[in-house]
């Protein structure tokens, strides 16, 4: 996003913005784009999983909620909206989405991998803009639509079970998990307030600046995990050296905005392995962050 509204708006005139953040249509914003949101706040969380792809790594066939779980957040902003996204694509997709996007008026904030030997490759597109929400959703709901992500929502089957120690991994991650999709996930806050474009983005887990933490039975106790730890310069090296100490692999260091304050790099890991040592491995990497314990 650019250090000032006027620059956005001067992408594209479809983005100039009417309405009061109040006077957002979130109704309209749900039937462009298909689905319903989780809110929190003034958030409007949409998720567009990857439901279509069989993705393997290592032998493990990776459920959408691990590390295949597109979204965009819409928070009231500048008197419209801003969205923020992360929608994960496969390398053919990236350009199509790509050209629409831009066209659109939308900004391209970061485009990289998230995991390493997926087959097939998966991509993780970030994408910003500020305007009127209906018209943002508009714009990306038609960008999505140059790739094969599911634009309608299937009916949702049972959840599968968790067959996970999970109270053994509240305690030593030391924040409540939550089930989803066959997942245990864990969102956990950094101690500093974190801005983009003069805006707080809080609540910090639905607008993307949690340090996001994915477990995945993979039978016996063992788990595969994946996710991301959201850090400041200083903390990246100390991370990294936590992680490989106890068995995580690194697979990608990365920004995915380009105006916030502090400046964030994003760390994403891999391992599959017993689940609570893998937690102890992952409560001394959140050690050497400014984060937080409930």
């Amino acid at each position: 996003m650019r250090k000032t509204i006027s620059a956005l708006i001067g992408v594209s005139a479809c983005f100039i913005a009417s309405a009061h953040a109040q006077d957002v249509d979130w109704k309209k914003v749900d039937e462009t784009l298909g689905r319903k949101p989780s809110v929190a706040d003034d958030v409007h969380r949409y998720g567009f999983p990857r439901t279509d792809l069989t993705v393997t790594l290592d032998g493990v066939t990776i459920k959408p909620a691990l590390a295949l779980g597109g979204w965009l957040a819409f928070k009231p902003a500048h008197g419209g909206a801003m969205v923020m996204g992360d929608l994960v694509l496969l390398e053919t997709e990236i350009n199509p989405v790509m050209a629409k996007m831009i066209a659109s008026g939308i900004e391209i904030t970061a485009v990289h991998n998230h995991l390493l030997r997926a087959s097939p490759a998966t991509f993780y597109m970030h994408v910003a803009g500020h305007g009127d929400a209906v018209k943002l959703a508009s714009a990306i709901h038609d960008a999505l639509a140059e790739s094969k992500t599911p634009l309608t929502v299937a009916a949702a089957g049972n959840p599968p079970a968790i067959d996970l120690d999970t109270a053994k991994l509240d305690q030593i991650i030391g924040v409540k998990g939550q089930g989803n999709g066959g997942v245990y996930q864990f969102n956990v806050k950094r101690r500093d307030p974190i801005t983009e474009d003069g805006m707080l983005l809080t609540p910090v887990g639905p607008m993307g600046v949690a340090i996001a933490i994915n477990f995945q039975p993979t039978g016996g106790g063992k788990a595969a995990i994946t996710g991301d730890f959201v850090l400041t310069s200083d903390e990246v090296n100390p991370v990294i050296v936590a992680l490989r100490t106890h068995g995580i692999e690194v697979t990608a260091l990365h920004s995915h905005m380009l105006d916030e304050q502090p400046r964030l790099f994003f760390m994403h890991f891999w391992a599959n392995d017993d689940a609570v040592k893998l937690a102890e491995g992952l409560r001394a990497a959140l050690d050497k962050t400014a984060s937080t314990k409930s």
